[in-house]
């Protein structure tokens, strides 16, 4: 099957409906944030004044392609989510990163019926997602969190003398 008729994993619209459809980020006031890298990450932060937490998805993905006897492609999703919290207060960060890890849990769960779903088309979200806790001194002040989630589809590489001089 050519590659062209794989569908291909919407995830900025994905977690866009799951901030919006969860209570504890409603609860919370969390919004959502679209970036474009970590410099996009930087502008979510410095307006924080105005939304105190955000889930934020960097609107472009790291991948690579695997030539194994299943060539496929992966590509890596970043998700980050951010609480303010009262600076130098230790335990405010802790109760912050608790919201995070729960918030984190039950996107995991419509995660898990979401890789039900993209396998009837082909594509698989990997049974590994990652939540990486950042230092408290890299945003004072703010709790944050990165979670990766991979997605393959298998592809077509087949050489086809026709695309070439």
């Amino acid at each position: 099957m050519p590659s062209n008729m794989y569908k291909d994993w919407n995830a900025v619209e994905f977690f866009q409906q799951l901030t919006a459809q969860n209570k504890l980020c409603q609860d919370k006031g969390f919004r959502f944030v679209k970036i474009s890298g970590l410099q996009g990450l930087e502008e979510a932060i410095s307006q924080m004044q105005e939304t105190k937490n955000f889930v934020a998805v960097i609107d472009n993905a790291v991948g690579y392609t695997e030539l194994q006897n299943t060539p496929h492609t992966t590509r890596v999703r970043t998700l980050f989510f951010a609480m303010r919290h009262k600076l130098g207060d230790m335990s405010a960060r802790e109760r912050c990163m608790d919201t995070i890890r729960d918030i984190h849990q039950q996107f995991c769960s419509k995660l898990l019926m979401e890789r039900t779903r993209l396998e009837q088309d082909r594509l698989y979200i990997d049974s590994r997602i990652t939540l990486q806790e950042a230092s408290q001194y890299l945003v004072p002040g703010t709790a944050i969190c990165m979670c990766e989630i991979s997605v393959t589809k298998y592809i077509d590489l087949s050489f086809n003398p026709d695309q070439w001089l």
